[in-house]
């Protein structure tokens, strides 16, 4: 099996958000619904996620990622965040359910045969570096989903992964939208799916000293929540000038009704829906940026 992709010269750049990601899965399903196939998808956090389901041109899977799967009774809350298995079970979410029979099959074969090229973000928890995982990093579903896990461990609320000798958390910490690892492969068109309304700026963390003292022996980790706001609004400062010289088509939801831990399927249905409704009447704007 072989896939063909017809977006060559620009990058599919998916911002994290938690479940935020539920609104923008309406965003990835009309792309793949409409044949829209990019041959580069960056993606960190919930992004992340998003990448992997869209190389595998999962529909059916990128909506229930971030909707449906919070009625499995094993997909988290505060008491398995109490036994330290964190709020959103990541063991469970990333590691057990992409297999066959299980609650949320990843079609792996599919997703290898895309030939586009993938970038995942993680935060390294020691040395605060950011770490870009490429398909060459992939031998089988169990390194990708643990990739997929390192990218998506958000702070405090999931436990940190452990990959290939080091410790992860959310990649979220280096901003939240990997512009400049797509910059670094070359590229200079970009297609953005934010999580965030037009407009938006994130500000400082709060809660600074109780956050030293949880990541004491992580300096690093605390330096980068307390400095986030910083890297995120100068990529958002990047992005609006890229789109304000056509190099960037930046899509914003309208709305954001739903936050980063949402578990309410009602919501999420809902969210998810209002992104699906705004990814059909923007789909021609769209087209006539990516030429398609």
């Amino acid at each position: 099996m072989v896939l063909n992709n017809n977006i060559h010269d620009a990058a599919l750049i998916f911002e994290g958000g938690g479940m935020r990601a539920s609104y923008t899965a309406g965003f990835l399903n009309t792309l793949l619904e409409n044949h829209i196939y990019f041959d580069y998808v960056a993606g960190i956090s919930a992004g992340s996620s998003h990448s992997v389901n869209y190389l595998s041109r999962d529909i059916e899977r990128a909506r229930r990622s971030f909707v449906d799967l919070v009625l499995d009774p094993n997909f988290g809350g505060w008491k398995s965040f109490f036994k330290g298995e964190g709020y959103f079970r990541a063991q469970y979410i990333y590691e057990e359910t992409p297999y066959p029979n299980a609650a949320l099959p990843f079609d792996f074969e599919t997703f290898m045969a895309n030939p586009a090229k993938l970038r995942i973000g993680a935060f390294e928890r020691n040395t605060g570096e950011m770490v870009y995982y490429s398909k060459n990093d992939i031998d089988d579903i169990t390194d990708l989903m643990k990739i997929v896990r390192a990218s998506s461990s958000m702070p405090i609320f999931m436990p940190p992964t452990y990959f290939g000798g080091h410790y992860y958390v959310d990649g979220g910490l280096s901003g939240g939208i990997p512009l400049e690892i797509a910059k670094k492969d070359g590229y200079q068109k970009f297609f953005v799916v934010l999580t965030r309304p037009q407009g938006y700026r994130k500000t400082q963390a709060k809660h600074k000293l109780p956050m030293k003292a949880y990541y004491r022996k992580y300096p690093r980790v605390a330096e980068a929540i307390f400095n986030r706001h910083i890297a995120y609004n100068q990529t958002l400062d990047e992005l609006e000038q890229l789109a304000h010289e056509g190099k960037a088509f930046l899509v914003y939801p309208d709305q954001m009704p739903v936050s980063n831990r949402e578990t309410n399927h009602k919501k999420l249905t809902d969210s998810y829906s209002f992104g699906y409704a705004q990814g059909q009447r923007d789909l021609p704007r769209w087209k006539e940026f990516l030429g398609v």
